[in-house]
């Protein structure tokens, strides 16, 4: 199982990256700490007046002469959640995509194919559309089950803003693409180069779902969903050899999450959508808490399954492969 190596993996292994394990680990951290900065730059200059108009609202109504953590952070995430402000992060995250792609290209010195961006005679358009769907599908399974075991119920928005939705459309496949070049074209693929893909998509899920912890409501399964999540991914991306397939299911499962079901998204407050999901259930297991739907044991059971149907695919391609080669040995 997992013996076949994709080709961004072995052109991955002609970069000037460093092949001891814990190396790649701490550059990674350095550049995911670049990356955070980058996409922060922006979004913290938009907050600064909301912020401060905000905390001298508390401190005149409190009459204290300085807020407390707490109250910060709750000032900061309802400031956050406003939609000029949520979007504009999401935007903000197409630096982690360029960062990523400058620092494969110029510090590992290696092609940018071997990140998974390959355009296989228009099969990168295929290959998108279907992960859109995907992750469509995912996302729907996910919150169907819920609703019928009783943990949510779901209700139709009558009062919609398309135009924002839309907005919140164009902001998810930037935000999503973001962390597959980050943990996935990046991060995998330099393990690959001179690791077993096992390792390498081990180590990229594990570095996932931490990446969420600081995320508000979460929980030890919504840690173990997101790891699932990145280990279905990694899967994903190494069966077809290009990044495209998961840019589309990473996008379109948080769309669908927070802007078709109104699901809050990773602990984000919830935003426009054409549904709205309400728990019915008082078990976090069940609903997810306030970090959302990710940390339920449905999506749990989704990701296993999707897990699950990868390896029978890379299974049958490495038995088809080794009867390919058994049968070329006999002819010759």
């Amino acid at each position: 199982m997992l013996k076949l190596r994709p080709k961004m993996f072995d052109e991955s292994a002609k970069s000037h990256a460093s092949k001891e394990l814990w190396r790649l680990v701490l550059y990674f951290i350095a550049v995911f700490i670049v990356i955070v900065a980058a996409e922060s730059l922006i979004p913290s200059i938009v907050t600064s007046k909301p912020m401060h108009d905000a905390i001298n609202e508390e401190l005149s109504i409190s009459g204290e002469k300085k807020v407390t953590f707490s109250q910060s952070m709750k000032i900061a995430t309802e400031i956050s959640s406003r939609p000029k402000i949520m979007i504009t992060s999401l935007l903000c995250t197409v630096f982690g995509t360029l960062i990523s792609i400058l620092y494969c290209r110029f510090f590992e010195m290696r092609r940018v194919t071997s990140m998974g961006v390959r355009w296989n005679k228009g099969k990168a358009v295929v290959h998108y559309g279907t992960g859109v769907g995907i992750g469509i599908l995912m996302m729907s399974a996910i919150t169907l089950l819920s609703v019928i075991c009783g943990a949510n119920s779901i209700k139709q928005v009558s009062d919609l803003n398309y135009g924002l939705i839309a907005l919140y459309l164009l902001a998810f496949l930037v935000q999503g693409m973001s962390e597959e070049f980050i943990f996935r074209g990046y991060l995998m693929t330099t393990i690959g180069a001179n690791h077993s893909t096992v390792t390498a998509i081990a180590v990229s899920a594990v570095t996932f779902g931490c990446a969420h912890l600081a995320n508000p409501g979460v929980t030890p399964l919504a840690l173990i969903n997101l790891i699932l999540f990145g280990v279905f991914a990694a899967l994903y991306m190494i069966y077809f050899d290009d990044i495209w397939g998961v840019c589309g299911i990473h996008s379109l499962w948080n769309f669908s999450q927070g802007n078709i079901y109104g699901i809050s998204v990773s602990g984000t407050s919830k935003s426009e959508s054409f549904f709205r999901t309400y728990p019915k259930a008082s078990n976090a297991a069940l609903t997810g808490g306030k970090f959302g739907i990710e940390g339920s044991i449905f999506t749990t059971i989704v990701l296993a399954a999707a897990i699950t149907v990868m390896l029978v695919l890379h299974d049958r391609r490495e038995k088809a492969a080794a009867e390919n080669a058994a049968v070329k040995a006999e002819t010759e």
